[in-house]
């Protein structure tokens, strides 16, 4: 059994304080503001250049009980919006001086109106996203964050200066070159770190300051690139679809002899795969709203194909062998994107397992047979 990387123990205790985390409650001790934000479209340098610390809004790493939230949302709205409103009305997010949603998709959208309806959240903002990204779509995205820019300079009574964008974006470059780093790691015939690990990471990341978890990083990958630590397992697998954020659920494909090397989630991959462009003479608004638009596509952005060659990208320089794609009940983009990237999987004879999840649901039950008859017909398939 594989010796536990001793930063890892730090992630773990930052993620044990989900959602009020001790780093957030260092922020907030210092008279400082917090904004969360819901959609990986959210420009999070925009938020931190107002000297405010970004953190996502989610419904933590465990299926929850969700009869309050099912009081005010729909019951096909997907189990993540409605966990994230669960823990809202919970109380668990009143820390928050605001809270940003993209109008990605339907239930991400009502859940923003409920929020701003019935919890005490001082300030909701909906950022329009477009579905393309032509040069019009471009305009119309950058009207939208110069909006946004405004909104918190007006409500908090601050400026976002120009400098303090290019710093902010200098910050948050260094996260996604570091994730970059650790994702390459994964890429070795035995990765020093697990996907499970690896989202326990992610997750750390998104309820603390940068500059702090970018020092976590840089000890992280220094620890492990340097130690012994080799991890085995018969198939490199990919996890696609929805949002995730239960490492548990990557832990029970792993313990059955699955390695996941690779994920294409808007908790993972997506979240920073692009850079933005740090050109001096390019206005650093220009660059964020170019960068959050043109990123690593979510199902929702047209031509899929944009999206679906990006997978095939991850497919090809992970090594992949097999793909679990996990999509949350009533998740409708993911769900309508299944069939056609299930379509390009089999010309490339990469066999997919298609399960249906509930948000946090655990990798279990149903889910653990699932996987293992997939893991057996990866074995077969070998011989």
């Amino acid at each position: 059994m594989a010796s536990t990387l001793e930063t890892l123990r730090e992630i773990r205790d930052i993620n044990a304080s989900f959602p009020y985390s001790e780093p957030i409650k260092e922020w907030k001790e210092q008279g400082k503001k917090v904004i969360g934000w819901q959609c990986t479209y959210v420009p999070e340098e925009i938020i931190y250049a107002a000297g405010m610390l970004p953190i996502r809004v989610t419904g933590g790493s465990k299926e929850l009980e969700l009869e309050d939230a099912n009081a005010y949302l729909y019951i096909n709205s997907c189990s993540s919006v409605r966990s994230c409103l669960q823990l809202g009305l919970e109380k668990q997010y009143d820390f928050l001086d605001g809270f940003v949603a993209g109008s990605t998709c339907d239930g991400a959208r009502r859940l923003a109106d409920v929020w701003d309806r019935y919890l005490s959240t001082p300030v909701i903002y909906v950022l329009s996203v477009p579905r393309k990204s032509t040069e019009r779509a471009h305009e119309l995205y950058r009207q939208e964050v110069l909006e946004f820019k405004r909104r918190l300079e007006e409500q908090f009574q601050v400026e976002i200066t120009d400098q303090a964008m290019r710093e902010a974006i200098g910050v948050f470059n260094r996260t996604r070159e570091l994730l970059k780093k650790l994702y390459d790691l994964r890429k070795l015939d035995n990765p020093p770190i697990s996907g499970a690990e690896t989202l326990e990471v992610l997750n750390a990341g998104f309820i603390m300051p940068k500059e702090q978890f970018n020092e976590l990083l840089e000890r992280l990958l220094e620890e492990a690139s340097t130690g012994d630590r080799a991890l085995e397992g018969e198939f490199r697998l990919m996890i696609i679809g929805s949002t995730l954020s239960n490492p548990e659920f990557i832990k029970t494909i792993e313990d059955l002899g699955g390695l996941v090397v690779v994920d294409e989630l808007c908790t993972s991959t997506r979240y920073w795969w692009e850079l933005v462009d740090t050109d001096p003479n390019l206005d650093p608004l220009e660059a964020i709203s170019r960068r959050y638009l043109d990123n690593f596509p979510c199902s929702r952005m047209y031509p899929v194909e944009n999206r679906f060659n990006k997978v095939m990208d991850l497919v090809k320089d992970f090594r992949v062998d097999g793909v679990i794609s996990q999509i949350i009940r009533y998740c409708v983009p993911y769900a309508h994107d299944e069939p056609l990237l299930r379509e390009r999987f089999e010309q490339r004879g990469i066999p997919v397992l298609e399960v249906d999840v509930e948000y946090g649901m655990p990798g279990t039950g149903q889910i653990r047979t699932r996987v293992q008859a997939f893991l057996e017909m990866l074995e077969g398939g070998r011989k």
